[in-house]
C-alpha cells in the first residue's frame, strides 16, 4: 500500500482549460491550501462512506476484497436487488453535488467527483439494459462462478469461518432459486440464450453435482476444497467432524436441490431456444436489439464510436498486421500464402504441446518462465512494480468448456490470494506455442497484473477506483503490454514474434465479427469464416470466440479500441517531449490514476506533457 496516486493537477487544469500553474505564478495563500486540504478530506471521507455502503449490498464483493462482514451470506441476484444498488448510487451521486463545490477542492478530489459520476452514469445505462443480457453465455455462467468464489475466496482460518462456509452452501439454495427465475423471465420476454450455450452450460452445471458427496466418483471440488480447509483449521476432531457432516448435509441437501432447479430451468429454455434457431445469431434478433448493442459498445468502449467506425477501424487493423506479418513470412523464408502460414502453425507438430499431463505442465511451465523475463526487466521500463505476487494455473477441468481461452483474477488488497493468470488447457491440439508468449504478458505482466494489482496497492486513490474499473482501459493496456513485450526485447523467435502479430490481429478481427453479427447482421458461420480467412486461431478457439461475442455483445471491441488509444497519445508525448520522453515517467501516468475512461486517461496525458513530462507527482 506504498503506492502514491499520481498527481493530477496539471490534467484536470487541461481540462478546464485554465493555465497550467507554474512556479512563476504567485501561490495561493496558506489559509486556501489548509481550507482546500480540510474539503478534500471530507470527499475523501465521502467516498469511503459511499464505497463502504455500496459494498454492504454485496457479501461476495466484501469476500473477495478480504473482509469478512456477512460472511455467511452470497449476494442477492434480483432484479430488484439491482435496483437497490442503482438506487444508492443515484442518491450518493445527488448528495456529493449538494455537499461538494469543485471550486474549493484540489485537482485530485475534482478528478475523482467526475469520475463517481461517469461511473453512476454507467451504471444507469447498464442498469437500462439488464434484462437484455444473457445468464448462461458461452465463456461463463453463474452456476460455474460460485464453486470458483467458494474455493479462491472463503478463506477458513477459524470455525467460524467454518460454518459460515456450511450456511453459504445452504444459502445457494436461494441464489440458484433466484438465477431459475430470472432465467425464466428473461426467456418469457424473448431473451433467450443462443442454443450452443445450452449444452456446455447444463454439462458444466451438472459437473458441479457430481462426485462425492453426490455420488460414488471422485471428490467435487467444493467438497475437496472444503476437506482440505477443514484439515488445515487449528481444532479438534470432533469439531472437525461436525463440520463436515454439516458441510456433506448441505451439499447434499440444499446445494444440490438448488443446482437441480436451474438445470430443469435451463431444460426447459432450452426447448424454446431449440423451436428458435434464429437465435443463434446478434442481439438485432432481440426486441430493441440495435439500441441495446449500440448501449453495450459506448459501455465497453467508453467512447461514442459507432458500430460502423469499429468496424472500419478492425478492417483497417486487420490490414496492417497482415501486412508486418508478411516481413516475417520473408525473414524465415516462407513462400506460401498468410493462409497458408496459417495452416503450417496450426498444423505443424513443432508448433503444438503433447495433448497429454506433461504437455499441460510444460505450457504452464513456459508462460511461467516468461512472466518470470518480464519481472527482470521490467524495472527498466516502469518506475514502481505491485507487491501482490501472481500465479499460473490451469482452468479447473470441472469448468473448461465454458472457460475463457486465458483470463486474470484479481489478488486479495490484503495479500491472501495471488494475482492469477488462468489458462485454459482442454484440448491441448488446439493451443499454439507461437502465441504463449503474447498471452502472457497480456494476462500476468506487464499486462493485467501491473495494472490491476498497482492501482489496488495505490496509496491516496478513493475504493471505488482502487477496485472499479474499465473494460476499454484494462484489456487495452493488456494488449498493449503485448506490443510492450517486443520493445523490452522478447519475441528472439520470429514465429513468437509472428505470434504476437497473430494475437493483435485476432483483437482487430473482434472488432470486424463483433459488429459485423451485432450490427451487420452476419451469421454464426459468416464470423467464423472471417476468423479463419484472417487470424491463426485453432479451429475449437474460433468457435469458442464467435460465440462469445454472440453472447457477450461489445465487450471484445474494448481491447483494440482501448489500444489504439494507448498508442495514440504515447505517440503524442514522444512527439511533443523528444529527449525529456521517459518511458518510465509515461507508464506512471498511464497507470498512476488507476483503471479510468479513455477521455480521462487523454486528459491525463494531456496534462502529463503540458507540464513538461518527467516523473509524475505523487
Amino acid at each position: 500500500m506504498r503506492r502514491l496516486l499520481v498527481s493530477t493537477v496539471c490534467a484536470v487544469a487541461v481540462l478546464a482549460g485554465a493555465p497550467v500553474a507554474s512556479s512563476a505564478q504567485t501561490p495561493a495563500p496558506a489559509s486556501a491550501d489548509a481550507a482546500i486540504q480540510t474539503e478534500d478530506a471530507r470527499l475523501a471521507a465521502f467516498f469511503e462512506q459511499a464505497w463502504q455502503a455500496r459494498i454492504a449490498l454485496s457479501p461476495q464483493t466484501m469476500t473477495s476484497l478480504g473482509l469478512k462482514t456477512d460472511y455467511d451470506r452470497l449476494d442477492d441476484t434480483t432484479d430488484a436487488a439491482a435496483e437497490r444498488s442503482l438506487a444508492l448510487a443515484e442518491s450518493q451521486l445527488a448528495q456529493m453535488k449538494a455537499q461538494f463545490d469543485p471550486a474549493h477542492l484540489s485537482a485530485d478530489s475534482r478528478m475523482s467527483m467526475r469520475l463517481f459520476e461517469y461511473g453512476v452514469e454507467q451504471a444507469r445505462l447498464s442498469n437500462r439494459w439488464r434484462d437484455w443480457g444473457y445468464q448462461f453465455a458461452a465463456n461463463g455462467n453463474p452456476t460455474t462462478s460460485l464453486p470458483v468464489f467458494m474455493i479462491n475466496n472463503h478463506r477458513v482460518s477459524s470455525v467460524p469461518d467454518a460454518e459460515a462456509y456450511v450456511s453459504r452452501l445452504r444459502d445457494s439454495e436461494r441464489v440458484m432459486g433466484e438465477i431459475a427465475a430470472e432465467l425464466r423471465d428473461r426467456a418469457s420476454k424473448g431473451v433467450i440464450s443462443p442454443n450452443f450455450v445450452f449444452e456446455p452450460s447444463i454439462a458444466n452445471t451438472r459437473n458441479i453435482i457430481t462426485g462425492a458427496p453426490f455420488d460414488g466418483g471422485a471428490d467435487n471440488p467444493v467438497w475437496a476444497d472444503f476437506q482440505r480447509k477443514i484439515g488445515a483449521l487449528e481444532a479438534d476432531q470432533a469439531t472437525k467432524d461436525r463440520l463436515l457432516a454439516e458441510s456433506r448435509a448441505a451439499l447434499t441437501g440444499e446445494w444440490k436441490r438448488g443446482y437441480e432447479g436451474v438445470l430443469t430451468a435451463l431444460a426447459e429454455v432450452q426447448q424454446q431456444a431449440a423451436a428458435m434457431p434464429d437465435r443463434d445469431g446478434g442481439v438485432w434478433r432481440l426486441p430493441d436489439g440495435e439500441a441495446y448493442y449500440n448501449a453495450r459498445l459506448r459501455l465497453s468502449t467508453t467512447t461514442d464510436l459507432t458500430a460502423d467506425q469499429i468496424h472500419e477501424i478492425g478492417l483497417s487493423e486487420v490490414s496492417r498486421l497482415q501486412g508486418e506479418m508478411q516481413v516475417i513470412m520473408d525473414r524465415v523464408g516462407f513462400t506460401g500464402s498468410l493462409q497458408e502460414m496459417f495452416t503450417l502453425l496450426k498444423t505443424d507438430p513443432r508448433f503444438q504441446y503433447p495433448n497429454t499431463p506433461e504437455g499441460k505442465e510444460q505450457y504452464l511451465t513456459d508462460a511461467r518462465a516468461f512472466i518470470a523475463q518480464v519481472m527482470e526487466a521490467a524495472p527498466r521500463w516502469f518506475s514502481d512494480l505491485p507487491e501482490a505476487a501472481l500465479e499460473v494455473r490451469a482452468v479447473e477441468a470441472w469448468r473448461e468448456s465454458t472457460a475463457s481461452i486465458a483470463f486474470y483474477n484479481s489478488p486479495a488488497p490484503d495479500g491472501s490470494r495471488p494475482g492469477i493468470y488462468y489458462v485454459n488447457l482442454s484440448d491441448m491440439t488446439q493451443v499454439l506455442k507461437p502465441q504463449i508468449e503474447g498471452i502472457s504478458y497480456h494476462e500476468g505482466a506487464p499486462g493485467h497484473h501491473f495494472q490491476i494489482a498497482w492501482a489496488q496497492e495505490m496509496q491516496g486513490l478513493p475504493s471505488f477506483r482502487r477496485f472499479g474499473g474499465y473494460g476499454a482501459y484494462a484489456e487495452g493496456w493488456g494488449l498493449y503490454a503485448e506490443r510492450l513485450g517486443k520493445e523490452m526485447g522478447f519475441y528472439q523467435d520470429p514465429y513468437s514474434d509472428f505470434g504476437r502479430l497473430s494475437t493483435e490481429l485476432w483483437r482487430a478481427v473482434r472488432l470486424v465479427t463483433d459488429t459485423g453479427l451485432h450490427a451487420k447482421r452476419w451469421t454464426r458461420e459468416q464470423a467464423m469464416d472471417y476468423f479463419r480467412q484472417n487470424s491463426l486461431l485453432s479451429e475449437r478457439d474460433i468457435r469458442k470466440e464467435v460465440e462469445r461475442y454472440i453472447t457477450s455483445p461489445g465487450q471484445a471491441t474494448s481491447y483494440k479500441i482501448g489500444e489504439l488509444k494507448i498508442m495514440e497519445l504515447r505517440q503524442r508525448a514522444q512527439t511533443a517531449l523528444g529527449d525529456r520522453f521517459d518511458i518510465r515517467d509515461f507508464h506512471a501516468v498511464v497507470l498512476g490514476s488507476g483503471s479510468v475512461p479513455l477521455d480521462v486517461l487523454e486528459t491525463q496525458i494531456d496534462g502529463w506533457i503540458a507540464a513538461g513530462g518527467g516523473a509524475p507527482q505523487s
